[in-house]
C-alpha cells in the first residue's frame, strides 16, 4: 500500500486538508448526511431514468423499492462504481459494492436516517483493452484470461459496445476454464442470461451485477444513459467557462500532496478541461485563452459552453469531473474507493468548492484475499506470511523443505551403521575365539542388520520425499491463489471464479464480514 492509502487508514490528521471528513469519526458522517440533504438535486428526475433501466434489465423488487426512497428528500447515497469489466471483473468490484451495502444499512442504523446504496456502472470509459478480459484459475490453480477481441476503435466508449457472437465463444471459454463445482451450471446459465449477443457490454456488466445484489436493495446506474446528461449539463457548461481552473487545482492539490511526502495521483495538463467532446470517440478540450481547442478544430469557449447546455449528450467528465457528475446527481454521503481513488479524491477538494458541489467522504473498500481451506491451513501450520507467497519464486518453499527433514534423523542412521559395525566387529572376535567357524554366521548377522537399518533409511527417504510433494503442492496452491503472476488476488482474479467455488452464499457472508470499523487487509475462507 502507498504511504498515502496507510495514513488514509491509520493517521488520517496528515491528510485531513485533502479531504472533507474522516470516515472513522461519526461526527463526519453526521456532517456530510446534513450537507447532502441540504443541497438541491433533481431526484424525480433521476430516480425516474433510473426506473427505466430497471424495467429494462427486469430489477429485483428490493432494488426497485431502494429507487423509490430515493426521492425522498431526506435520503442520502453511498456510491460505488466500476468499468463496465466483463463477467463483473475483478474480486475488487464485488468488494466494492458490497462495502457500499453495508454502509447504507450502517446510516440508516446508526444515524436514523433514510439511505440507498448505488452502483455507478461507467460505460463511458473507452479503455476497451482493460475491460474486455477477464482472469480466472482453472483446475491446476493456473491464471487462464478469458476474452473478447480486440477492437481496432480504441476512442469508442464502453458504453457503445454491442456484444456480438464472440460473448458466446467467451462464456464457452469460460465453461472449460472453470473447475467444475455443483454452483457451475447455474453460474453460467445466470451469465449467458445477461452476457448475450445484441446486449451492449455496459448494459450486461449493469445487470449481471444487479442480478446478484439488487436483492439487497442495491441501485444499479447505467451511466451511459444520455437520459441524464441534461441533468449535468451546468456543470459542462460551467467546467467550460471555468476554462482550465479545475486542472489547476488539481495540479496545486498535488503538488501539496507531494510537499508532503505523498504522490499526485492524477497529473493533468495546463489548460485542459476537466471534459471530454463525444463526436466519433473521446475528445480531449483544450483551452487557449477564450478559445476551446478539440482536435484540429477550434471555438469559442462561450459558444462550446452554450452548446453544452443545449446537448450536453455530446460531451463527457473525465476523472477529475466524473465524481462531481455523480453527486450533482445523487445525495452522496459517502463514495466506497480502492487505494487509487482515495488518492483520486485527495486532489479534488477545491475542484468541489469552485463548482458548489457538496464532496463527500471517501470510504476505503476492505482489501482482502480468499483462500481455501486447505491454503489456511498451509500458512498456519508452517507460520508462512501471506505477503511471502508474492515472489515469483520458490525460496520459502525450499526454506519449508530444509526444514522438514531434522538433520538428527540422518545422522542417528549414520551413527547406527558405524556403531553396529564396531560392536559387531567385537563379536565376531570373540565368537571366533570360541570356534572360528562361527566367522560367517557373525558377518551374516551383521549384514542382516545392516540391511534392515538400510531399509528403514530408505523409509524415511521415501516419507520425506512424499513429504516434500505434498508441501510442495501446498505452496503452490496458496501461491496461485494469493498471487497469481505475483499480483494481489483481489486485483486479477474475476469474482465469477470465486462464485463458481463458494456458491452464492459468498456474497451473504461478504455482508458480514470483515467488521466495517476495522481497516487493515483481511484473510478469509469462506
Amino acid at each position: 500500500m502507498s504511504r498515502l492509502g496507510a495514513d488514509y487508514l491509520h493517521d488520517f490528521n496528515r491528510l485531513a486538508a485533502f479531504y472533507n471528513g474522516n470516515p472513522a469519526d461519526p461526527a463526519a458522517w453526521r456532517e456530510a448526511i446534513t450537507r447532502a440533504q441540504r443541497h438541491p438535486r433533481q431526484r424525480e428526475a433521476v430516480a425516474d431514468v433510473i426506473a427505466a433501466q430497471q424495467r429494462r434489465r427486469n430489477a429485483a423488487p428490493n432494488a426497485v423499492t431502494a429507487l423509490a426512497q430515493l426521492r425522498d428528500p431526506q435520503t442520502v447515497a453511498v456510491v460505488t462504481g466500476q468499468q463496465a469489466g466483463l463477467f463483473g471483473g475483478p474480486l475488487y468490484t464485488l468488494l466494492k459494492t458490497v462495502t457500499a451495502v453495508r454502509l447504507a444499512a450502517h446510516v440508516r442504523e446508526t444515524h436514523r436516517v433514510p439511505a440507498v446504496a448505488i452502483f455507478w456502472a461507467d460505460g463511458e470509459d473507452h479503455d476497451w483493452e482493460e475491460v474486455r478480459s477477464c482472469t480466472v484459475l482453472d483446475a491446476d490453480t493456473g491464471p487462464r484470461a478469458i476474452a473478447l477481441p480486440a477492437s481496432s476503435d480504441s476512442a469508442r466508449p464502453v458504453g457503445r459496445v454491442t456484444l456480438d457472437g464472440t460473448v458466446e465463444t467467451a462464456l464457452a471459454d469460460l465453461k472449460a476454464a472453470l473447475p467444475s463445482t455443483e454452483f457451475t451450471p447455474r453460474l453460467l446459465e445466470d451469465l449467458a442470461r445477461v452476457y448475450r449477443p445484441g446486449v451492449g457490454m455496459s448494459a450486461a456488466f449493469a445487470a449481471w451485477i444487479e442480478a446478484l445484489l439488487g436483492p439487497l436493495g442495491l441501485v444499479v446506474y447505467e451511466s451511459s444513459d444520455t437520459a441524464t446528461k441534461p441533468l449535468v449539463a451546468d456543470l459542462f457548461a460551467r467546467e467550460i467557462t471555468m476554462a482550465g481552473a479545475s486542472a489547476q487545482r488539481a495540479i496545486k492539490a498535488g503538488a501539496a500532496l507531494e510537499a508532503a511526502g505523498y504522490h499526485a495521483q492524477v497529473t493533468p495538463a495546463e489548460g485542459s478541461l476537466a471534459l471530454f467532446r463525444l463526436i466519433e470517440g473521446r475528445e480531449p478540450i483544450r483551452v487557449e485563452g477564450d478559445t476551446a481547442v478539440i482536435g484540429d478544430t477550434r471555438q469559442p469557449l462561450s459558444e462550446l459552453a452554450a452548446r453544452a447546455r443545449t446537448a450536453p449528450q455530446e460531451f463527457s467528465p473525465n476523472v477529475l469531473l466524473r465524481p462531481l457528475v455523480q453527486d450533482t446527481l445523487f445525495p452522496t454521503v459517502a463514495y466506497v474507493g480502492g487505494p487509487g481513488e482515495t488518492a483520486y479524491f485527495a486532489q479534488m477538494k477545491e475542484i468541489y468548492a469552485a463548482h458548489g458541489v457538496p464532496m463527500p467522504l471517501v470510504a476505503p473498500r476492505p482489501t482482502m484475499t480468499l483462500l481455501d481451506a486447505n491454503a489456511l491451513k498451509f500458512l498456519n501450520r508452517y507460520e508462512v506470511p501471506l505477503e511471502a507467497l508474492r515472489a515469483q519464486d520458490e525460496s520459502v518453499l525450499n526454506e519449508l523443505l530444509e526444514a522438514a527433514l531434522p538433520p538428527a534423523v540422518e545422522a542417528s542412521i549414520e551413527s547406527a551403521m558405524k556403531a553396529l559395525e564396531e560392536r559387531l566387529a567385537a563379536v565376531t572376535s570373540a565368537v571366533t575365539m570360541v570356534d572360528s567357524t562361527l566367522e560367517g554366521a557373525a558377518r551374516s548377522t551383521l549384514t542382516r542388520m545392516q540391511d534392515d537399518l538400510k531399509k528403514l533409511q530408505a523409509k524415511v527417504i521415501h516419507a520425506a520425499k512424499k513429504k516434500d510433494e505434498t508441501l510442495r503442492r501446498q505452496f503452490k496452491n496458496a501461491q496461485a491463489q494469493a498471487f497469481p503472476g505475483g499480483v494481489p488476488q483481489e486485483r486479477v482474479i474475476g469474482f465469477v471464479w470465486f462464485l463458481n467455488k463458494y456458491g452464492p452464499g459468498l456474497v451473504e457472508r461478504l455482508c458480514h464480514e470483515p467488521p466495517l470499523d476495522q481497516p487493515g487487509h483481511w484473510v478469509l475462507t469462506p
